[in-house]
């Protein structure tokens, strides 16, 4: 037996001030996209704003349904729109926020596992890393590339 351990390195930012002005950028998106929410049974309001590769930056809100699971994630409705209006088009970074109303939560919200590897997916699909950054109103957390918040992505399965 051989115990091992997982680390991953990420940068923690108490104010949005402090970032450069792209990330600002994608930032505000993110912040803004809230307003696009539809969360009347969780009340949790998520925006995402992706950065393109192209400077373009791509919104999404998460979407509830009552007929559970019919929603959809802030992160995935980003990706899937980038994706739909914007092929070939890599990744570059995506922003994700989320909290009850309109408060942000203190510590940032961290995405769900689906969205984590639809991530993934996109990351290998564009053979480039996708930098993450999670949004709170007392730190802000950014991410080099998925691998970082999903240690163990699935990529077994073998596409041609």
């Amino acid at each position: 037996m051989t115990h091992k351990r997982i680390t991953i390195d990420y940068i923690e930012y108490s104010a949005v001030g402090e970032m450069d002005p792209q990330d600002q950028e994608v930032v505000a998106a993110a912040l803004e996209a809230r307003k696009g929410s539809y969360s009347p049974y969780s009340k949790f309001r998520v925006g995402a704003a992706l950065r393109l590769a192209d400077g373009t930056i791509v919104q999404g809100a998460n979407q509830e349904n009552i007929a559970y699971p019919s929603g959809l994630c802030a992160e995935r409705t980003a990706m899937f729109a980038a994706s739909a209006n914007h092929p070939g088009v890599p990744f570059d970074t995506l922003a994700i926020v989320g909290g009850n109303g309109a408060e942000v939560c203190e510590m940032p919200a961290a995405p769900c596992g689906g969205c984590r590897q639809v991530m993934a997916e996109y990351q290998r699909l564009y053979d480039r890393p996708l930098r993450i950054i999670l949004i709170g109103s007392h730190a802000i957390y950014k991410f080099d590339k998925v691998e970082d918040i999903l240690p163990l992505i699935f990529d077994s399965l073998k596409v041609e």
